[in-house]
Protein backbone atom coordinates (compact mmCIF):
# COMPACT_ATOMS: atom_id res chain seq x y z
CA UNK A 1 0.00 0.00 0.00
CA UNK A 2 1.29 3.38 -1.47
CA UNK A 3 1.91 6.11 1.49
CA UNK A 4 2.77 9.69 1.73
CA UNK A 5 4.45 11.59 4.33
CA UNK A 6 4.53 15.15 4.40
CA UNK A 7 7.05 17.32 6.95
CA UNK A 8 8.83 20.81 7.16
CA UNK A 9 5.47 22.82 8.34
CA UNK A 10 6.18 25.04 11.12
CA UNK A 11 5.46 28.58 12.98
CA UNK A 12 6.86 31.31 10.85
CA UNK A 13 6.46 35.34 10.71
CA UNK A 14 5.66 36.83 8.14
CA UNK A 15 8.13 37.01 5.29
CA UNK A 16 9.72 34.02 6.78
CA UNK A 17 10.47 30.54 4.58
CA UNK A 18 9.89 27.00 4.82
CA UNK A 19 10.57 24.10 2.47
CA UNK A 20 7.83 21.05 2.87
CA UNK A 21 8.87 17.72 1.85
CA UNK A 22 6.73 14.97 0.74
CA UNK A 23 8.51 11.30 1.12
CA UNK A 24 6.49 8.39 -1.08
CA UNK A 25 7.07 4.53 0.05
CA UNK A 26 5.28 1.93 -1.52
CA UNK A 27 5.65 3.10 -4.72
CA UNK A 28 7.84 5.26 -7.31
CA UNK A 29 6.51 8.68 -7.73
CA UNK A 30 8.58 9.06 -11.21
CA UNK A 31 5.77 9.58 -13.68
CA UNK A 32 2.55 10.94 -11.32
CA UNK A 33 1.50 14.41 -12.08
CA UNK A 34 2.14 15.37 -8.34
CA UNK A 35 0.13 18.35 -6.20
CA UNK A 36 0.48 20.31 -2.94
CA UNK A 37 -2.77 21.54 -1.96
CA UNK A 38 -3.65 23.79 0.91
CA UNK A 39 -6.79 23.67 3.53
CA UNK A 40 -7.54 26.37 6.15
CA UNK A 41 -10.31 26.98 8.60
CA UNK A 42 -13.80 27.87 7.12
CA UNK A 43 -11.97 28.24 3.66
CA UNK A 44 -12.19 25.92 0.52
CA UNK A 45 -9.35 23.38 -0.25
CA UNK A 46 -7.45 24.80 -2.99
CA UNK A 47 -4.33 23.78 -5.30
CA UNK A 48 -1.21 25.44 -5.01
CA UNK A 49 1.26 24.12 -7.26
CA UNK A 50 1.43 20.98 -9.59
CA UNK A 51 4.18 19.40 -11.42
CA UNK A 52 3.59 16.91 -14.43
CA UNK A 53 5.10 13.44 -14.12
CA UNK A 54 5.79 13.39 -17.82
CA UNK A 55 8.23 16.80 -18.14
CA UNK A 56 8.01 18.06 -14.93
CA UNK A 57 6.89 21.46 -15.87
CA UNK A 58 5.20 22.97 -12.49
CA UNK A 59 2.31 25.18 -12.18
CA UNK A 60 1.29 27.46 -9.54
CA UNK A 61 -2.05 29.46 -8.65
CA UNK A 62 -1.72 33.07 -9.11
CA UNK A 63 -1.54 34.27 -5.24
CA UNK A 64 2.15 32.06 -4.69
CA UNK A 65 3.61 32.63 -7.85
CA UNK A 66 7.46 34.08 -7.52
CA UNK A 67 7.31 33.15 -3.95
CA UNK A 68 6.32 28.76 -4.10
CA UNK A 69 8.31 26.49 -6.32
CA UNK A 70 7.57 22.57 -6.22
CA UNK A 71 9.79 20.12 -7.13
CA UNK A 72 10.93 16.19 -7.45
CA UNK A 73 13.79 14.45 -6.64
CA UNK A 74 13.33 10.45 -7.83
CA UNK A 75 16.12 9.22 -5.92
CA UNK A 76 14.55 10.52 -2.58
CA UNK A 77 10.93 9.25 -4.49
CA UNK A 78 10.16 12.66 -3.05
CA UNK A 79 8.63 16.14 -3.93
CA UNK A 80 8.99 19.39 -2.12
CA UNK A 81 7.53 22.73 -1.64
CA UNK A 82 9.64 25.79 -0.91
CA UNK A 83 7.90 28.71 0.39
CA UNK A 84 9.30 32.22 0.47
CA UNK A 85 8.01 35.64 1.97
CA UNK A 86 5.24 33.91 3.64
CA UNK A 87 1.63 36.01 4.41
CA UNK A 88 -1.04 35.48 6.97
CA UNK A 89 -3.21 34.14 4.14
CA UNK A 90 -0.76 31.21 3.33
CA UNK A 91 -1.67 29.35 7.00
CA UNK A 92 -3.03 25.83 6.51
CA UNK A 93 -2.94 22.62 6.73
CA UNK A 94 -0.82 21.69 3.67
CA UNK A 95 -1.15 18.27 1.91
CA UNK A 96 0.75 16.19 -1.46
CA UNK A 97 -0.86 14.26 -3.68
CA UNK A 98 -1.21 11.99 -6.71
CA UNK A 99 -3.06 13.87 -9.29
CA UNK A 100 -2.95 11.39 -12.29
CA UNK A 101 0.05 9.53 -14.29
CA UNK A 102 1.54 12.01 -17.19
CA UNK A 103 0.28 15.72 -17.01
CA UNK A 104 -1.60 17.57 -14.21
CA UNK A 105 -4.67 18.83 -16.14
CA UNK A 106 -6.93 21.12 -14.40
CA UNK A 107 -7.85 19.22 -11.34
CA UNK A 108 -5.34 19.79 -8.95
CA UNK A 109 -6.66 23.31 -8.89
CA UNK A 110 -9.43 22.09 -6.45
CA UNK A 111 -7.65 19.90 -4.13
CA UNK A 112 -8.63 17.05 -6.04
CA UNK A 113 -6.24 13.85 -6.09
CA UNK A 114 -6.00 10.02 -6.16
CA UNK A 115 -4.07 9.77 -2.81
CA UNK A 116 -3.02 12.29 -0.50
CA UNK A 117 -1.10 12.46 2.73
CA UNK A 118 -2.23 13.26 6.63
CA UNK A 119 -0.49 16.70 6.12
CA UNK A 120 1.79 19.33 7.54
CA UNK A 121 0.58 22.37 9.38
CA UNK A 122 2.03 26.09 8.53
CA UNK A 123 1.33 29.10 10.37
CA UNK A 124 1.93 32.30 9.26
CA UNK A 125 1.89 34.56 12.44
CA UNK A 126 3.45 37.96 13.40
Amino acid sequence: QGQLVESGGSLVQPGGSLKLSCKASGFSLTYWALTWFRHAPGKEREGVSCINGADNATYYIDSVKGRFTMSRDKSQNSVYLEMNNLVLEDTAMYHCGTVRLGYCGTQWLTGTTSSRGEGTQVTVLS
